[in-house]
């Protein structure tokens, strides 16, 4: 009976012994060898929105994922076109220990929950696109489409990422009136944003954007991710520095502008940038001066580059997930809103994507109480110049784009913070 007990213990043992020694993991390398880099983000947040774990692994191969091995993962990364790589589970404690060592720029996070994503957008078709929800739909990452009503309504509360692209928080309507009054969509974006306005019982679009730019600042105050893009950027932060005051000239609004209204700006209201100047012409497709001057910028489309820095990943976690790519020089693309002038970025705001010929901040990263931002010049990172009525890209054509991964490292980037909260 002893002898049989002893036996039944050795074969546990043995049996545990060669189960250790067989179980492996699933990598997923991010360098130029993976076939698609963003549908590579959408099967981790698929993972994750499964109850699964993953770890990001900072900096080794361009910032690869690395899961436990299971079926479900090696079909989803077939049928998605995903390269990945079964290793053994000494292979992947060898690249722990190596993480590990403090003389190595690595570090491993990981990732426990899957973010809830929103994307600031009117419900009515516009004439142009949206590069977030572009890449969220091609990765296939849900997200809810959100606007004044539910912004104003406190929804916010329910989501973990908030998303603003071509917008204008300032009420001038995109600054389209000179190029676009008499066509039909711009007719109708007036028409719907002021009975929004109304409705809220706000008496301008001008007041009603700055009491959502308000209810979104609470967004992050709380703990909320936000991510912007093109002139949702500087026009957010004018919103909050103007406050009251009224910055748009009476064919916006119907009302004069504030002949103070330059003085009266409160830069410390604002996120991410200072002491600017304010573009009032309605003839002038600007707002201010934050944005570069895209005729004095002497690039063209082949050499308009920026550089990504390179940060510690043991001590600037933050920035070095948000920096995550196969290549350090990303092509620029224009918007709206382009690029940032350096001196009127605030000093507390990191500045991680520059073209230092031009003195261009070009993605750039503040807290803000509890929460964070990341504001991203440029309209589409695979159309230089996106116009009005330009079809959408299509990013089958540009499953390794490193300006796309850009937006891809913000979407996990909540998912990381609250790990490493807990931690």
């Amino acid at each position: 009976m002893a002898r049989s007990k002893n036996f039944i213990l050795t074969g546990l043992c043995l049996l545990a012994t060669l189960s250790t020694a067989w179980a492996s993991r699933i990598l997923i390398p991010m360098d130029d060898t993976q076939l698609n880099h963003l549908k590579s983000y959408g099967l981790t947040y698929w993972w994750l929105n499964q109850g699964g774990e993953a770890n990001w692994v900072l900096n080794y191969r361009g910032g690869s994922f690395l899961f436990p091995h299971e079926t479900s993962i090696e079909e989803a990364c077939k049928l998605r076109g995903i390269r990945y790589e079964v290793i053994s589970e000494a292979d992947a404690n060898a690249l722990f220990s190596t993480v590990a060592n403090p003389e190595v720029n690595m570090n491993a996070i990981k990732l426990l929950s899957a973010p809830k994503i929103a994307v600031y957008s009117p419900k009515t078709k516009q004439p142009w696109d949206d590069a977030v929800t572009l890449v969220l739909t091609y990765a296939e990452i849900p997200y809810d489409v959100v606007f004044d009503d539910e912004v104003l309504d406190g929804k916010l509360a329910e989501y973990d990422w908030l998303h603003l692209h071509h917008e204008d928080f300032t009420g001038q309507y995109g600054k389209f009136w000179a190029s676009y009054s008499s066509a039909p969509w711009y007719q109708a974006e007036v028409a719907e944003s002021e009975a929004m306005a109304a409705k809220h019982g706000y008496g301008s679009t001008r007041e009603l954007k700055r009491a959502v730019a308000q209810h979104i600042r609470d967004f992050c105050l709380g703990g909320g991710f936000l991510f912007a893009m093109c002139s949702a950027t500087d026009t957010y932060d004018i919103a909050l520095a103007a406050q009251g005051t009224d910055v748009c000239e009476s064919v916006f609004d119907g009302t004069p502008m504030d002949p103070l209204a330059q003085q009266k700006l409160d830069y410390n209201a604002c996120f991410a940038f200072k002491d600017f100047r304010l573009e009032t012409s309605p003839y002038v497709y600007e707002y201010s001066d934050i944005d570069v001057d895209p005729n004095a910028r002497g690039v063209t489309e082949e050499n308009d580059l920026f550089t990504l820095f390179e940060y510690s990943a043991k001590w600037d976690v933050i920035p070095s997930i948000l920096c995550q790519n196969h290549t350090r020089t990303i092509q620029g693309f224009m918007g709206q809103t382009t690029a940032f002038r350096k001196e009127l970025v605030r000093s507390d705001v990191l500045i991680m994507g520059e073209n230092a010929l031009l003195n261009e901040a070009r993605y750039i990263h503040g807290e803000m109480g509890k929460g964070t931002f990341t504001f991203y010049g440029g309209h589409d990172p695979e159309d230089y110049q996106h116009l009005v009525g330009e079809p959408p890209t299509d990013l089958n054509l540009h499953p390794n784009s490193a300006g796309y991964r850009l937006i891809l490292n913000n979407i996990l980037f909540p998912s990381a913070q609250k790990e490493k909260q807990k931690t």
